[in-house]
């Protein structure tokens, strides 16, 4: 029986295998947020490396003849649909992941296994959103033909006894016969076993008592987060601790959001900190008694990305790596009104210290109050969005808050 060419052979084995190493990581890759990013680096390395090999592929299609199709009617048009699938598949998971890249709020810079830089593709990044669902439409389409193809060569091999697989081999080995498919096998297996273990829920970090329990500010966000675990009382409650008395010390509840949102370039890019504790002492009716620390988990940032949230972690953004903490620290506030107040303390972020201001507001009675606050924070200052891809992004990052918190 005819074989295809070597260079045929060669170029569907090795593009079967990526295939199968694409699929396991990339099944799994939207539930690892930044600690995925350099699986989506890598991801997207060889998604280009299918890309290229798979425009070999065809090039050597219609370079070198083919053996002619050993089955006609019904079996031969659906083996023909399979192949040509395969094909579209092929070309249109790199393109339309590389289209997502490009499209994305913000560029997370590509370089193919750390040394060729992919530049990004001129698309509007209004064709995001179609870029992300074709792209999860042609990597389920993909699995399904590949399940058909393997099939298909089974069904010839084991049931029809024709021999058709031996036309994909260089020789009629049974060596070769496993270990060619056994290729696959190992480059599913080598995208599972390189996933990263699974991080503890964000959850069980969330503070349950006052006093402070080590976890940074992720961003500006963090500044002003801390500020609104600080003051955690309203102003015009009527408990009032003595004067003389130490200020009372309180416990966020779960359940508090702290989010943060950035302009960038007419579009807004929004996010939140998953991780984040707060010791706090302070009497609302006298807030110059406060003493207020805040500490956010840098590595928690998310916007809702995960090519973004590996981002957000290098050393453009956070610098995560040599700073996995920001926090906030103010003793004293002052009573702007009824129910708001004005603290003025310290952030640090990324080994930068400098003074921070933000305004919240309580509401509530007794021994249980709500924080609604908010902050406006300088990312420059911080050395946060320092390269080149947050060029677009506007200089100030506004940050808001919300939780509740229980006198102990």
């Amino acid at each position: 029986m005819r074989r295809y060419s070597l260079i045929a052979i060669f170029l569907h084995w090795t593009i079967a295998a990526l295939l199968a190493f694409q699929i396991s990581v990339g099944s799994a890759l939207e539930d690892l947020g930044a600690r995925g990013f350099a699986l989506f680096q890598l991801h997207k390395s060889i998604g280009i490396t299918i890309l290229a090999l798979t425009i070999a592929r065809v090039v050597v299609r219609y370079a070198r003849p083919r053996p002619a199709p050993v089955e006609r009617g019904w079996q031969g048009a659906l083996a023909k649909a399979v192949h040509g699938g395969l094909y579209l598949f092929m070309l249109g998971a790199p393109l339309t992941g590389w289209a997502l890249v490009s499209t994305a709020k913000v560029k997370v810079p590509t370089l193919i296994f750390g040394v060729i830089p992919l530049p990004h593709l001129p698309l509007p990044a209004a064709a995001n959103d179609s870029a992300h669902a074709a792209h999860a439409v042609l990597a389920w389409v993909g699995i399904a033909l590949f399940a058909l193809h393997v099939a298909g060569a089974l069904r010839h091999h084991i049931l029809l006894r024709d021999g058709l697989i031996w036309r994909m081999m260089p020789a009629r080995s049974l060596l070769l016969l496993v270990a060619l498919p056994g290729l696959i096998a190992a480059g599913f297996l080598l995208g599972r076993l390189i996933l990263p273990a699974s991080a503890p829920k964000a959850a069980a970090a969330q503070p349950k008592v006052a006093a402070v329990q080590e976890q940074a500010p992720a961003e500006e966000v963090v500044a002003s987060d801390a500020a609104n675990a600080a003051a955690p009382k309203e102003a015009g409650n009527a408990m009032v601790a003595e004067p003389a008395g130490p200020p009372p010390a309180w416990t966020v509840q779960p359940g508090g959001t702290i989010g943060f949102s950035v302009g960038n370039g007419g579009d807004t890019i929004r996010g939140s900190f998953a991780k984040w504790t707060a010791k706090i002492l302070m009497d609302p009716d006298h807030p110059e008694t406060a003493d207020l620390r805040v500490e956010i988990d840098l590595a928690s940032a998310s916007v809702g990305d995960a090519y973004q949230d590996g981002m957000l972690a290098g050393d453009e953004f956070f610098g995560v790596a040599a700073h996995p903490k920001a926090v906030f620290t103010a003793k004293g506030a002052e009573k702007t009104g009824v129910n708001s107040y004005h603290a003025a303390g310290t952030l640090t972020l990324k080994g930068v210290s400098k003074p921070q201001a933000i305004r919240f507001s309580l509401s509530g009675s007794g021994s249980k109050r709500e924080v609604t606050g908010s902050a406006s924070i300088a990312r420059a200052a911080f050395g946060v969005g320092n390269g080149g891809s947050s060029t677009g992004l506007e200089p100030k990052v506004a940050v808001n808050f919300r939780f509740g918190a229980k006198a102990l």
